[in-house]
């Protein structure tokens, strides 16, 4: 199994940055994970709409055939850290499928999106910043791996 992070857009601001490479590197030991940045299609002066979706295509042309989908939004389903591990990361594992975690632009998700995916989650019902939702999403991953793996980070 292995882990990718679509995300659409970048922070120059790198101020959650050490944090994020310092859970990425944590969950490399355990298993592979990458963080794919796509452009906005803002920038090209899109109207909200129109930005969603070309940044869902963007988001959809990346995916491969059986990767399990969980697409970040606040008006997701929410779960505690353990049912995170569970339901997402252990079942992943359990059927041997790659998993794909995708933030949207700042528009949201397109419907197309949330169709595709397997799980539509939310980290919070809070609107978070693009980074700060990288850094809690990587988090939780690493928190996820140390409950399946039973080891003490988790308490």
């Amino acid at each position: 199994m292995k882990i990718r992070i679509l995300a659409i857009g970048t922070d120059r601001s790198r101020l959650f940055e050490p944090a994020i490479e310092e859970y990425l590197t944590r969950i490399r030991r355990v298993l592979p994970v990458v963080v794919e940045e796509l452009d906005p299609a803002r920038k090209g002066g899109a109207d909200a709409d129109r930005a969603r979706e070309l940044e869902g295509r963007a988001l959809l042309s990346r995916l491969s055939p059986g990767e399990m989908v969980v697409a970040l939004d606040e008006r997701g389903r929410e779960m505690d850290s353990r049912q995170f591990a569970e339901r997402v990361l252990g079942e992943a594992m359990n059927r041997g499928r790659d998993l794909a975690f995708l933030i949207g632009g700042a528009e949201g998700h397109a419907p197309q999106v949330r169709d595709r995916a397997d799980l539509v989650l939310a980290l919070s019902r809070m609107t978070l910043a693009h980074r700060l939702a990288r850094l809690v999403l990587v988090e939780q991953i690493y928190r996820g791996l140390s409950i399946l793996r039973g080891e003490p980070y988790h308490k």
